[in-house]
């Protein structure tokens, strides 16, 4: 499993520093404009900051914990995750590894639903987070530490309903209430465990979640970390199978789906010491068949393991342990499904970006070369020709001159009108505008402490956002539209090579608004929402809905940004290019009007500077060749295997 993630690693190395190199060599031949550094440093970024993400989803006692020790703890010869009967794990956590911060236990304090800011806004306020120091060389002090993603505390009723963490509807809490009037609660909201472990330090994130219904009461499990993992473990325990809050779980939080894998654990309950092995393996696949049967689903897609046995077989190298917990084909079914679907994503969007970039380099090259091909023509041309020839040649030159100005003069009103339509832009998209709409919706909330009565203005709110993101794209249509008319005319007129400007939208922004509202429909669109306990978790709720839509419209205005500054960049690169060039073929041709310059020393050098930019072009397509054959290397490796 570390080979193949370590294996992984390097390919996306071997595959930025093939980009690096084509970028080095891009500058050094004055080869990029704004847009082409643009997509190379976004591409790189994807590289430099790729994460996979694994949640581990279940009710409590169901071996989450265990699992995750015995997957990828067990060379530290101990558990480093507490795992015991009950609830160990009280908070969402994530083990990942930030060398910015030193090995640490981060947690946010519980007392942090009580405003309306989401955990993700918390993630860069350090202050607000209660950091314990690891001590990587005493495991059991590690251990001991890592004791407080479980610590509860108690708190009036009142102050749990005010977290969101007390429904006094549901007759399973109602019990837990003392003779005081105090509940449990979890100490903490949230924990991330910064860890230097072999995996993280390569990108791997780790989820833990604290049990089934941690995922209602916490809206960032559901809006973002669960749905934005790239593998969801979802396990049940053998001896009881699909319960019914493991079936409404996994219908409206995960269902199937590439990176959804289904692990029955505790199968060593089921070892019967009365019973052959194959008795046992029996009764293992009848189970395996009815959670399968439950969750719509093929029986090989439910993995039956026994973490705890695996741990151990690890642990004490017993390898026959380690083989009978079958811990081996759920790993493999894990990263053999996993990295070849990352590597996918990222070879499908570098592909797009080289297909791009080459595409403008050689139009850019191929610009350079027609210049230098019409420039040889009209000096080829006036071998043996008298002084009149030449004089009449320049003013033919002079001509296309001015028309060119008069052309750049029409560019400049583009320009007025270009600036109008982005003010315009900006005002639809801005964060002002969608904090606006956000403050709207509490004023909403805050007039009835009913649920039902609460939808409205979550309703009202979804289809504003909305109504500004659709706003915003028709400015960008018309602003898109705009400048390929210009750069037609440009084109067509005076023969610069343009390709159409990047085109943009804000569509993938507007799903992402679909997909938020999916998620609080599934949540909250039900007609059993009427008690003020749920009002509650609604206003939580809302609080994480807010912060991925501003998220949303964050991300909407750099993509903005970035595209208004690189859209008129290839053609004003052009224009500067094409100026240059009817200046020397003035000064060219004058220079041979006045018998200052040898004519055939001038087609000579011509033709050396068209030679160099066909090598130019040659290493180009060698470099962008290095990229693609980087991406595809692990492919054919594979298929080579194969």
């Amino acid at each position: 499993m570390v080979h193949d993630f370590q294996h992984y690693s390097e390919w996306r190395e071997g595959v930025a520093g093939a980009l690096a190199s084509y970028q080095m060599w891009v500058n050094a031949a004055e080869l990029t404009d704004a847009a082409t550094e643009q997509r190379i440093a976004r591409a790189l970024g994807r590289l430099a900051d790729d994460k996979l993400s694994i949640a581990f989803v279940a009710e409590f006692s169901r071996g989450k914990s265990e699992l995750i020790n015995a997957i990828f703890f067990a060379d530290y010869g101990q558990r480093i995750l507490p795992s015991a009967a009950g609830r160990t794990t009280m908070c969402p956590t994530e083990l990942m590894y930030d060398p910015a911060w030193p090995p640490s236990l981060r947690l946010l304090p519980i007392e942090t639903r009580a405003g309306h800011q989401s955990t993700s806004d918390y993630r860069d306020d350090a202050s607000a987070w209660t950091v314990f120091p690891l001590a990587l060389d005493a495991g059991d002090a590690m251990h001991e530490t890592f004791k407080q993603v479980g610590m509860t505390k108690r708190v009036p009723v009142e102050e749990a309903q005010r977290y969101g963490l007390f429904d006094d509807t549901d007759p399973d809490v109602a019990g837990t209430v003392d003779a005081d009037g105090m509940v449990d609660i979890p100490l903490w909201r949230h924990a991330i465990i910064n860890f230097p472990h072999p995996l993280l330090k390569q990108g791997l994130v780790i989820l833990d979640t604290p049990g089934l219904n941690a995922i209602g009461t916490e809206p960032e499990l559901t809006l973002n970390l669960i749905p934005n993992a790239h593998a969801v473990l979802f396990i049940l325990a053998a001896e009881t199978g699909v319960t019914k809050s493991d079936i409404e779980v996994w219908r409206n939080h995960i269902g199937p789906g590439a990176g959804r894998i289904v692990v029955l654990n505790k199968i060593d309950a089921m070892w019967d010491e009365l019973k052959t092995e194959a008795e046992n393996d029996a009764e293992i696949e009848r189970q395996q068949a009815s959670v399968a049967q439950l969750l719509a689903l093929e029986p090989r897609q439910v993995y039956p393991v026994s973490a705890q046995k695996a741990l151990v077989g690890k642990i004490n190298e017993d390898m026959a342990l380690l083989e009978k917990s079958r811990l081996g084909q759920l790993e493999a079914a894990l990263f053999n499904e996993l990295i070849p679907a990352k590597k996918d994503i990222i070879r499908k969007q570098l592909s797009d970006d080289m297909a791009q970039l080459v595409g403008a380099q050689h139009a850019m090259l191929n610009a350079r070369i027609r210049d230098i091909v019409e420039q040889l023509h009209e000096l080829k041309s006036l071998r043996g020709k008298n002084q009149s020839v030449v004089a009449h040649m320049m003013r033919r030159i002079d001509v296309e001159k001015k028309e060119f100005d008069a052309s750049l003069m029409t560019l400049a009103g583009t320009r007025s009108v270009f600036a109008r339509l982005s003010t315009e832009l900006y005002s639809s998209l801005g964060m002002d505008t969608v904090q606006a709409e956000i403050e709207t919706v509490r004023e909403g909330m805050q007039a009835s402490r009913f649920a039902t009565r609460m939808r409205g203005p979550v309703k009202v709110f979804f289809d504003q956002v909305r109504g500004h993101l659709a706003e915003s794209d028709v400015k960008i249509a018309e602003i898109g539209a705009m400048m390929e008319s210009m750069y037609r005319k440009f084109t067509t007129e005076h023969g610069l090579s343009l390709s159409l400007p990047m085109l943009f939208s804000l569509e993938k922004y507007l799903l992402e608004i679909d997909t938020i509202e999916a998620v609080y429909q599934k949540q909250f669109g039900t007609t059993t929402l009427l008690m003020t306990s749920r009002g509650a978790l609604m206003e939580r709720f809302f609080d994480s809905i807010a912060s991925r839509v501003r998220r949303n419209f964050r991300a909407a205005n750099a993509d903005v940004e970035a595209w208004l500054k690189v859209i008129m960049a290839p053609l004003e690169a052009e224009i500067r290019k094409h100026k240059e060039q009817l200046k020397h073929r003035v000064t060219s041709i004058q220079r041979i009007h006045e018998a200052t310059d040898s004519l055939e020393q001038k087609i000579e050098a011509l033709e050396a500077t068209q030679g160099d930019l066909e090598r130019v072009k040659a290493q180009l397509q060698q470099l962008a060749g290095g990229v693609t054959q980087a991406l595809q290397s692990e492919r054919v490796a594979l298929e080579a295997a194969a």
